[in-house]
């Protein structure tokens, strides 16, 4: 309730990067004061607890942060403090970037969604590491890696990028997340081109690693291309996926052309992807017939749509988007209401 009437409208006079800045300071302060932490608690955390163990981790509810809000690991403590179960960080890449330019990250309120082309902004893997190893945590630390944004770093030089954030993450995550759905090089393809996952993977080599390694898909994988890029995934031994990310489509939106057209190009998350986000969970599921788990994000902004994401077969959740909209009450509401498998 203090969300939605009194901070809500303040913030969103801001523009969605000003307000994403604006949570990150008060969450990165929060992260090291532990009166701000206590208080944090107070306010947004507590609700029922459903403790799930997965790779060897135990989360203490399925509730977890995703990839895109904390790029540079500088908020665990306060994540943790508002309720979350696990929070993962990034995505983060081998050398630092600013990103694209600005503006890169946009509202769309009538479909409670956002566009951003923030570009993978972050300090770099060895900053972000470095400032990991002290973050203490009692819930489990996944870290999202992908290839540095620059079109120049292209075929083996790609490969050998992604692996040295692999090998840095792996030294202080619990979990590590390779997200594939990033663009490779100026030609445009990704890491979701067969070919490429199954050479980047072979240099991984994720099954000779004590550390559970993860890949995240994009919520535009066709059926097909996804049950190849399973088949390539489980000859290495993943250990679980999760689905899913961003939408570079704009199907299905309340939000006026006009305003889609100035906004251009970039991924869409958010309420417009939830049913879309829970098909390829659907169809993830029926692939691995439950031998794997399964991080079920996009689109989660209510007990219903959470609880449409597990029944369609996510083992964990993740919220972003939907924090933005309803502020940080979604955890305990999430908490309390949804019902796990």
């Amino acid at each position: 309730m203090i969300y939605k009437s009194l901070l809500k409208p303040i913030i969103f006079q801001k523009d969605a990067e000003e307000a994403h800045d604006l949570a990150l300071k008060i969450s990165s302060a929060t992260n090291t004061s532990p009166l701000l932490q206590e208080l944090a608690s107070i306010l947004y955390g507590g609700g029922k607890n459903v403790e799930k163990q997965f790779w060897g981790l135990n989360f203490r509810n399925p509730i977890g942060l995703a990839a895109g809000f904390d790029k540079n690991g500088t908020t665990p403590k306060a994540m943790e403090a508002l309720g979350f179960g696990f929070v993962e960080i990034g995505s983060i890449t081998a050398q630092s970037s600013h990103g694209n330019p600005k503006p890169r990250a946009f509202r769309l309120p009538e479909d409670k969604s956002l566009i951003n082309r923030m570009g993978l902004n972050n300090e770099g893997a060895d900053k972000i590491v470095e400032r990991l190893k002290h973050h203490n945590l009692s819930i489990p630390l996944g870290i999202n890696i992908a290839k540095t944004n620059d079109s120049s770093i292209h075929g083996n030089a790609a490969i050998s990028d992604y692996v040295y954030s692999y090998e840095k993450a792996r030294t202080v995550a619990d979990y590590v997340t390779i997200n594939i759905s990033c663009p490779n090089t100026g030609e445009g393809k990704t890491f979701e081109d067969p070919d490429i996952l199954k050479s980047l993977l072979d240099e991984i080599n994720p099954s000779g690693n004590s550390v559970p390694t993860l890949v995240k898909f994009s919520v535009d994988t066709e059926i097909k291309a996804l049950r190849k890029l399973v088949e390539i995934c489980e000859s290495f031994n993943i250990d679980g996926y999760v689905a899913t990310n961003t939408s570079s489509q704009r199907e299905y939106l309340n939000t006026k052309s006009s305003i889609l057209s100035s906004i251009g190009n970039g991924g869409l998350s958010g309420s417009a992807i939830s049913v879309k986000s829970d098909e390829v969970v659907s169809n993830l599921y029926a692939m691995l017939k439950g031998s794997k788990p399964i991080i079920g994000v996009g689109g989660v902004d209510s007990i219903e749509s959470a609880q449409r994401k597990v029944d369609a077969g996510a083992d964990l959740l993740q919220i972003y988007t939907g924090l933005v909209y309803e502020g940080p009450g979604l955890i305990r509401k999430l908490k309390n209401g949804v019902n796990f498998r």
